[in-house]
């Protein structure tokens, strides 16, 4: 999937995604379709009320991911033998006011928190990663709490990881990551990493691929 950023020479970012993720809208077809696989595989009411709020938090995570200017927005909603796996994907851009640096105390504070009253998560986790085609960049991952309307909320497991522009100190693109499948939380860090590990800039007349 590609997206948009004009600084340099560098025109366009491209990010690689799983076959089942759908890039932008995730309110159609064909999460119409997989909703109703869900609802048919769930054998209690109670497990079919899990289906539809899970559903319902993706359509309000891709709404504000709009509202708040994504770059790029792309998510799942997979059917699995043992169960229903969602994940969501943004990207977004990130400048520094003049006579601020972007530190990760400063980017972590400004992230998402672990509760409505806004505590830090106490799993986040600030370090680093090596992402080819970028180079060593900053990355936090952790528990967090998204208010997505003023009566939704979602604990979500999250990485965000931030790509500096090139040849620009004070821009970054930030890939963020989120799963609402809190259980399965180192296969979904690893599979957050593989997948963020694909982005790159490319310029004009730079292959797509």
């Amino acid at each position: 999937m590609s997206g948009e950023r004009p600084t340099g020479t560098a025109r366009r970012f491209l990010l690689d995604i799983p076959d089942q993720w759908q890039q932008a809208d995730l309110t159609g077809a064909a999460l119409s379709r997989t909703r109703a696989r869900a609802l048919a595989a769930a054998s209690t009411p109670g497990e079919q009320a899990r289906v539809n709020d899970l559903f319902r938090q993706g359509r309000e995570l891709t709404r504000a991911a709009r509202r708040r200017g994504a770059l790029l927005a792309v998510g799942t909603a997979t059917m699995y033998p043992d169960g229903l796996f969602m994940a969501y994907g943004m990207v977004f851009a990130v400048s520094m006011p003049e006579g601020r640096e972007l530190t990760l105390p400063v980017l972590s504070a400004q992230l998402g928190t672990a509760s409505a009253a806004g505590a830090t998560p106490g799993n986040r986790v600030i370090t680093t990663a090596k992402v080819p085609h970028v180079g060593t960049v900053p990355r936090v991952t952790g528990t967090e709490t998204a208010r997505l309307t003023a009566d939704i909320e979602v604990r979500l497991l999250t990485m965000h990881t931030m790509m500096p522009l090139p040849d620009n100190g004070r821009d970054f693109l930030v890939v963020t990551l989120a799963s609402p499948n809190l259980p399965l939380r180192d296969e979904v860090y690893d599979l957050f990493d593989a997948i963020s590990g694909t982005f790159r800039f490319v310029g004009d007349g730079d292959a797509a691929a």
